[in-house]
């Protein structure tokens, strides 16, 4: 077959969650493709021009960059598809074009959208919701990243259950460099716990900040809390106002996430909603006990190898960064579940 797959996202210069599962994706489908008896032809689709090395040279493997400003997905690429006319078009994000011809399939993150409508802007929501809408039915075949995700596309949809495949996206283990360096360059104390990810209101930073406030007063010890990730739209410099020892790094490279990881005390995470919680899984790799909500699909996703939390309630939140403190026999226990766990999940 000619299999078209939009590699747009794949040439982001930050890369969060979505980028990387289509890059590692496509990455991992070029080189199953190469092991075919008659391997299928790969048409990759770019908006800008990749890197040399970002995939795999192969002999059916084809790129083709289409550079253009707006409506990328709508226009350009759709156009491109009419031209070469694939038996089956990928799209590993939400999206698929609104004209073209033929069989496909389409990956959705989650639907965050409606439960916290307030974190996007009104034109953006507008657009997620018209193309995941559009995209859940016209495509063959939907990928959800969680059973959670493919309950809101019953639910928001009506996506019948059978045209849905649950599939967990691949976490690769991050590598531990010099830690030292990794804690220089951020400026990182020496005991920290962990947050990681887009500054944004459903990642719940404001009870993640007050939950942490509690635990100083209530141990009176100099852990920081670390909140790593840029900022994303409605960030609000309140959420943090007044709480000491709270440090913002920024973007973080993706080489200096192991040792980011591996430094921490815990990482914390009380998300309100995740389609799927990368920094759960690449924490448990590292050997960082988690502390994590348990709402959306947080819970099928940490099992039984993480603190779990109601991210409303904030004592709950103070207690559990307590107890994964002071309790060494819980924190090594959550340490060999999560390295377990994560071989399993992924």
């Amino acid at each position: 077959m000619r299999i078209a797959i939009d590699a747009s996202r794949t040439t982001v210069a930050r890369v969060t969650g979505t980028e990387h599962y289509a890059l590692q994706l496509i990455r991992a489908l070029i080189n199953h493709n190469k092991t075919l008896s008659t391997p299928h032809e790969l048409l990759l689709y770019f908006r800008d021009t990749p890197q040399d090395d970002l995939f795999p040279v192969r002999e059916h493997v084809t790129f083709r960059v289409i550079p253009f400003a707006r409506l990328w997905t709508h226009i350009r690429f759709a156009a491109a598809l009419w031209q070469d006319k694939p038996n089956v078009v990928f799209v590993p994000a939400h999206t698929l074009p609104f004209v073209f011809a033929g069989r496909a399939a389409v990956t959705v993150h989650d639907l965050g959208y409606h439960y916290f409508p307030q974190s996007h802007p009104v034109l953006q929501r507008w657009y997620l919701d018209l193309t995941t809408r559009y995209s859940a039915h016209r495509a063959k075949v939907v990928l959800a990243d969680s059973a959670a995700t493919a309950r809101d596309l019953q639910r928001f949809y009506g996506v019948p259950a059978d045209k849905i495949s649950v599939v967990y996206p691949g976490v690769d283990p991050l590598k531990i460099d010099d830690f030292e360096a990794v804690r220089r360059k951020y400026h990182l104390p020496p005991r920290y716990f962990l947050f990681i990810g887009t500054l944004q209101p459903r990642k719940n930073i404001a009870r993640l900040a007050q939950g942490f406030a509690r635990y100083c007063q209530a141990t009176n010890d100099d852990t920081a809390l670390v909140l790593a990730g840029s900022k994303g739209w409605l960030y609000d410099e309140a959420w943090t106002a007044g709480v000491a020892r709270v440090m913002l790094t920024g973007y973080i490279d993706d080489d200096d996430k192991g040792a980011l990881y591996a430094g921490a005390r815990a990482l914390v995470f009380p998300s309100l909603y995740e389609g799927f919680g990368f920094p759960v899984l690449e924490a448990m790799g590292c050997g960082t006990p988690v502390i994590c909500s348990n709402t959306s699909s947080l819970p099928e996703l940490a099992g039984n190898a993480a603190l779990l939390i109601d991210p409303l309630d904030v004592d709950g939140l103070a207690n559990a960064m307590q107890r994964i403190v002071t309790d060494e026999t819980l924190r090594s226990e959550f340490v060999e579940r999560g390295k377990v766990h994560m071989k399993e999940v992924t």
